[in-house]
């Protein structure tokens, strides 16, 4: 579905990104790691269309989309929940969840879609007319995740999602990653925790310096001293 190749990003000066490839099949939950500075929000922001690489390809669904602006990314169907949320916090959850769904035209669909919604996460119902910025953490990421599924993503882009959230919420959020994917959502998981990685995805490309350091099974990372010690310092 997703192969980028030979990618590589500069922030004036200073490469960012060198020679980067990997791929995400059809169906695939993929995580990619690494630590601070390794250049993983540059790929995510890449395949978000906010970064025009100087050179490489990135091909969605057999189109060349490096370099294509954001409004483009979600159109094809390339959709990204940020790290950190970033709910919008003055409007309401359900305003939230339907401007996720502000490039779609078909009526009955987000309103079932929106139904579905209040199934997968039960509290934004109940929550549904409060302003996003007064839910807890844990419910603005599943807003977050919610207004991102709203566009009815192809790829889904899961920036750290981890980030913040205590271990209880870590746990749900592995379950719903693992509902989302045994619907058949293809998914690129973006993340510095290396158990929730290897807790859902298959592969895992790791990070450093910009460039990939290690290729391999997701689960097999947290059994590997190298990569844990020297790529993601652990």
């Amino acid at each position: 579905m997703l192969e980028v190749a030979n990618l590589n990003v500069w922030y004036g000066v200073t490469e960012v990104l060198r020679d980067v490839s990997f791929e995400v099949p059809q169906g695939a939950l993929v995580a990619l790691l690494g630590g601070n500075g390794s250049g993983k929000t540059t790929i995510i922001n890449t395949l978000s269309g906010m970064v025009t690489p100087r050179k490489g390809t990135v091909r969605f669904l057999g189109t060349e989309m490096a370099g294509r602006p954001s409004d483009a990314m979600v159109k094809a169907g390339i959709v990204q929940v940020p790290q950190g949320r970033e709910v919008f916090a003055n409007m309401s959850v359900r305003d939230n969840l339907d401007l996720g769904a502000a490039t779609r035209t078909d009526r009955k669909g987000i309103r079932d879609d929106l139904e579905e919604m209040y199934g997968l996460f039960p509290r934004l119902r109940d929550k549904q007319t409060h302003k996003a910025g007064s839910l807890s953490g844990g419910e603005q990421q599943q807003v977050a995740v919610a207004r991102a599924l709203m566009s009815r993503p192809k790829l889904l882009l899961l920036d750290e999602p981890s980030v913040g959230l205590s271990p209880v919420l870590v746990d749900a959020l592995i379950e719903t990653i693992r509902l989302l994917h045994g619907r058949g959502l293809t998914m690129l998981l973006v993340e510095q925790n290396v158990g929730v990685a290897a807790a859902v995805a298959g592969q895992a490309y790791v990070l450093k310096d910009g460039e990939i350091a290690y290729r391999g099974p997701a689960p097999e990372l947290i059994g590997n001293p190298e990569v844990l010690a020297s790529y993601l310092g652990r």
